[in-house]
C-alpha cells in the first residue's frame, strides 16, 4: 500500500515540475518544435530501449489474447498526448506557468462533460458540486480576480483549455484500450504516436541543424523523463496497489507542486488569493472520490 502511494505520488510531483523545465527551455531560446519533439522522440526511445530490456530480462513474450487492440489504435490514442504536449506548451510560452498548470486542471471538468455526452453517464451531485468548485477556484488561482480583463491573454487561455480537453481525451482512451499490454509496451506505442504527430506538424529540424549540440539535449531528456517516462511508469504500477479514488486525490499533488516551482525557481508572484484559488481546485479533485474512500475504509 505505502508503495503504491508513494509511487502516485512521485508521479504527480513528475508532472508539476514539468512546465516549469519548459518555461527554462524557453528562456534558452529553443521553439515550441523543439521542447515538444525533443520530449516526444527522448521519451519514446527510452521506453523502448526499457521495453526491450524488460523483454530480454524477464523472458517476455507478447501474448495474443482474443481481443487484443491493434498496435495502430494504441499508436492513433497516442496523438491525443502528442497535442495535450502542443497545446499545453503554447500556453506556458503565453501565460505564467503556475497559470498554465491551473487551465490543463480543468480537464477535471470537461471529463465529466464527455463522459455524459459520448456515454450518457449522468454526474452525481458531488461531481456537480466538483465542477463549481472548479471554476470558482480557477477564477482565483488564475488572477482573474485580482486582473483587469485587458491583461489576460485569451490565447494562452484558450491553448491552455485545449491541452485541459485532449488531456481528457487521453485519460478516456488510455483507461479503455491496450490494457492487455505490458505497461512499458503500452506507453511506449502511445508516446510513439504522439512523436508521429509532432514530427508531421514540427519537422524535427533539431536532429540535424546541430541543437542538440546545445543545451537542448539536457532539456530534451529531462523534459522526456518527467513527461513521458516516470508518470505512466509509476501510474501503471501505483494506482492498482491503491485504486482510482486515492490515486485521483494523490495526482492533484501535481497543481500545487507546479504553483510552487513557478514561485520558487521562476520567481512568479503568487498571491494568497490565488494559494485560496490552489487549495479549492484541489478539495474539488477530493470531494467526487470520498464515498469511495469511505467503502475502502
Amino acid at each position: 500500500m505505502l508503495k503504491g502511494i508513494l509511487l502516485v505520488f512521485v508521479g504527480a510531483c513528475s508532472f508539476g515540475i514539468l512546465s516549469t523545465f519548459v518555461k527554462l527551455a524557453y528562456h534558452d531560446g529553443y521553439t515550441l518544435g523543439d521542447v515538444t519533439g525533443a520530449q516526444a522522440f527522448f521519451g519514446a526511445l527510452i521506453l523502448w530501449v526499457l521495453f526491450f530490456f524488460q523483454s530480454r530480462i524477464s523472458g517476455y513474450k507478447t501474448r495474443k489474447p482474443k481481443l487484443i487492440t491493434p498496435y495502430w489504435k494504441m499508436v492513433l490514442a497516442g496523438t491525443c498526448t502528442g497535442l495535450v504536449s502542443i497545446f499545453y506548451y503554447q500556453c506556458v510560452k503565453l501565460v505564467p506557468n503556475s497559470v498554465a498548470i491551473i487551465l490543463l486542471m480543468q480537464f477535471i471538468w470537461i471529463s465529466i462533460l464527455l463522459d455524459f455526452i459520448i456515454y450518457k453517464k449522468k454526474p452525481s451531485g458531488l461531481q456537480l458540486a466538483a465542477v463549481f468548485l472548479v471554476l470558482a477556484g480557477t477564477v482565483l488561482a488564475s488572477g482573474m480576480a485580482e486582473s483587469n480583463i485587458n491583461d489576460l491573454n485569451f490565447k494562452g487561455i484558450g491553448f491552455g483549455l485545449l491541452a485541459a480537453v485532449c488531456y481528457a481525451g487521453f485519460l478516456m482512451l488510455s483507461g479503455r484500450i491496450g490494457n492487455e499490454y505490458p505497461p512499458l509496451q503500452k506507453a511506449a506505442l502511445m508516446i510513439s504516436g504522439a512523436c508521429i504527430l509532432i514530427f508531421i506538424l514540427f519537422p524535427p529540424a533539431f536532429i540535424w541543424n546541430g541543437a542538440l549540440h546545445g543545451r537542448l539535449l539536457k532539456w530534451g531528456l529531462i523534459i522526456a523523463v518527467f513527461g513521458t517516462v516516470i508518470p505512466p511508469l509509476f501510474y501503471a504500477e501505483g494506482v492498482p496497489k491503491i485504486g482510482t479514488a486515492l490515486s485521483s486525490i494523490l495526482s492533484a499533488a501535481e497543481l500545487p507542486v507546479a504553483v510552487m516551482m513557478a514561485g520558487f525557481v521562476l520567481q512568479e508572484q503568487v498571491s494568497f488569493l490565488r494559494w485560496l484559488g490552489v487549495c479549492i481546485i484541489l478539495s474539488a479533485m477530493v470531494l467526487p472520490n470520498l464515498k469511495f474512500l469511505k467503502r475502502s475504509a
